[in-house]
Formats: C-alpha cells, sequence, structure tokens
C-alpha cells in the first residue's frame, strides 16, 4: 500500500482524503505503519482504510500533519480527548504540544477607548491590554491636517487644499493618542482629519470618529462590555470592549539528522508574542 499517492480514510464514518506522504511526515506513527498493512487496527474496505474512532477529533489530527501546527477554534474544549487520539495515532510531538494546553487556550483582550469632547476638538485615547492588537489597530488609522477653509464643525468634507499625513502619538505599545476638528494656530484655523480604514473618509466631526472606531472594534470581533463618564466635567467617556484572542500556533520542528528516524522536536512558535 506505501507506494499509493492519494489515501482515503474512513474515521468514525467521516471521510478523509490525503497524500501518502502526509501520513508519513512521522514515520514510526501507527498512520504511517498503516499504509505498510502493519497495524490492524486499520481495517482496509473497498479501497478504504477504516478506522473506529472520533471523525471529528481527526480533522485536527489531519491539519497537524498538514501544518506541523496546533491551531484549534476560540470555543475548542476537548485537550484531553484530543490529546488521547494523537497518543493512539502515535505522534507524540502532538501530544507533548496538547499537554501545554495553558499556551493553547484563548486569551482574554480587553481595549478601552476613552473620547472628550471639548468646544471644537475631541480627543481620543485608545489603551489595549495586547500590543499586537493595538499595533494593527494603530496601522489602520491616519491622521491629517491642513487649513480650514469656512466649514463647519459639522461638516464631514475635507477642504480643497491638499492634507498633510500626522503621525499617531504611541505613549507606550498598548496606547494610541490621536485628535480631530478644528484650532486655532496664529490666528489661523487649522484642521484635523481621521480616517480608519478600510473606510476612505476623511471625518472631521468628532462624534463620527467615535462612531466609525467603535463599529471598527465591533466587526473586529470585540463585544461592548459598557459605556460609562470618567469625568463628566471633562467630558471623558470610556467605553470597554472585550474578546476571545485566539493564541499563536504552536509548532514542531522536523528533525533531518541522522540517526532521528523522522522524530520531531517540539518547540513554541511566538507562543508569546502579543503579551
Amino acid at each position: 500500500m506505501s507506494h499509493r499517492e492519494v489515501v482515503v480514510l474512513s474515521v468514525g464514518g467521516v471521510r478523509f482524503v490525503t497524500r501518502a506522504s502526509t501520513l508519513q511526515r512521522f514515520p514510526e506513527s501507527r498512520l504511517a505503519r498503516m499504509l505498510n498493512d502493519d497495524d490492524q487496527e486499520f481495517k482496509l474496505v473497498n479501497g478504504e482504510f477504516f478506522v473506529d474512532r472520533d471523525g471529528t477529533l481527526f480533522s485536527y489530527i489531519m491539519d497537524f500533519l498538514r501544518t506541523l501546527q496546533v491551531s484549534l477554534p476560540t470555543d475548542f474544549s476537548d485537550y484531553e480527548r484530543l490529546q488521547r487520539e494523537a497518543e493512539f495515532y502515535g505522534l507524540y510531538p502532538l501530544a507533548d504540544l496538547l499537554s501545554q494546553e495553558h499556551l493553547l487556550k484563548p486569551r482574554l483582550e480587553i481595549l478601552e477607548v476613552r473620547f472628550s469632547l471639548q468646544e471644537m476638538q475631541a480627543f481620543f485615547r485608545v489603551f489595549g491590554s495586547c500590543s499586537a492588537s493595538v499595533e494593527t489597530l494603530a496601522e489602520r488609522i491616519t491622521l491629517f491636517t491642513g487649513q480650514e477653509l469656512g466649514q463647519s464643525w459639522n461638516s464631514p468634507f475635507p477642504s480643497q487644499k491638499p492634507l498633510v499625513p500626522l503621525p499617531l502619538e504611541r505613549p507606550s505599545h498598548h496606547d494610541i493618542v490621536f485628535q480631530c476638528g478644528t484650532y486655532f494656530s496664529a490666528g489661523d484655523p487649522v484642521a484635523r482629519y481621521v480616517s480608519i480604514k478600510p473606510d476612505n473618509r476623511k471625518l472631521i466631526n468628532g462624534t463620527n470618529v467615535l462612531g466609525l472606531l467603535l463599529d471598527t472594534l465591533l466587526k473586529d470581533g470585540f463585544r461592548l462590555l459598557s459605556t460609562r463618564t470618567v469625568s463628566s466635567e471633562d467630558k471623558i467617556e470610556c467605553y470597554s470592549f472585550e474578546r476571545l484572542r485566539r493564541p499563536p500556533g504552536l509548532a514542531v520542528m522536523l528533525s533531518h539528522s541522522p540517526g532521528s528516524s523522522g522524530a520531531a522536536q517540539a518547540k513554541r512558535s511566538q507562543a508569546q508574542k502579543g503579551k
């Protein structure tokens, strides 16, 4: 059977089609030995290998064989059962990774938006517990400045004069600070606009920017937890969000050194990124 390029498996009634080379990623595993008719647990029926095991969990086994990574859904909870399945198939590097359950579970991420409206300017501060998410959001926000040509505070349209991009303020890896609206410089009105990708508009109205920012976070999977007034005197409002963030997948490196017999060494792949 080892000469076959395409292999069909029926695991618990669920059908899988894959390459023989994928099943041979770990030569000492039962899946690799199966191709040589070297394991009685796997029955060949009508050209398909039948395995009386959990078909749903086997889909994660196949994903691991194809990518050499453990990447599980945010709502996954059967770590112990999947680890037992990995041990059954002789995929001990996968079982070792699954034993590090604390690194595989989704992490709760908190994000806070503070908004202050003062005269014709609006001030924003975004703080997030995950620096990687804050960095991603910062890459989507662009600021512009230009001379105000008489439009009102409520006008969503910038002047026809070319606008100059401005850098975002980043007090730390967990913060973004920016503002929009109109202020005076040397007696002349100056406008600041905000654009948030993929929306192409350049907005000057603080309320409009706030609405777009909150909508962007909701579309990114955040859930609004609460809205509160931090300071009624300074008119500071605070919007708190949370979401479950899937951690980077753990991976294995295949060792091809002499005498290794295709053994794999487990290692963490960016498991600490974003902390």
